[in-house]
């Protein structure tokens, strides 16, 4: 079921942070938003645009070697890549139940890969590119 149905349509990678930072203004402590989407398609940029609104001065990078990152700001963000975690004792090893206590805002690109540990509450963010620069972004809320 959903009560929270957004799409937007960026033209750029500015585009995609404008739509970030104002997607920033529906999340509260303790909301998970999942990401759906190829390889550079704007899934880093858009949690660049949340970023500057909840943690001003973050300099927010992709998680692909870090597995996260974490941005403390006024509502912390903690940012994952699940590109290589397929299975629950990956999840535990990279301690990402772990975060979920933490109050903050938790994103995980390739959420695919998880599927079997995602919230019924979330937000799932599907990144489609439309273009080289166009990208369509569809927000919804799970519950």
């Amino acid at each position: 079921m959903s009560d929270f149905y957004k799409e937007y349509l960026s033209e750029s990678e500015d585009d995609t942070e404008k739509i970030g930072a104002e997607f920033a203004k529906e999340l509260k402590k303790g909301d998970f938003v999942a990401f759906f989407g190829n390889l550079g398609s704007g899934k880093t940029a858009f949690v660049r645009g949340v970023a500057s609104v909840l943690c001003k001065g973050a300099h927010v990078s992709s998680p692909t070697y870090a597995i996260v990152n974490e941005y403390i700001g006024n509502i912390d963000i903690f940012h994952f890549d699940m590109y290589r975690i397929t299975d629950d004792d990956s999840l535990y090893s990279v301690g990402f139940y772990d975060y979920q206590d933490r109050n903050g805002i938790i994103f995980t690109e390739w959420s695919e890969n998880i599927e079997f540990a995602l919230p019924e509450n979330r937000y799932d963010v599907t990144f489609v590119k439309t273009g080289e620069t166009g990208r369509k972004i569809m927000v919804q809320k799970k519950q």
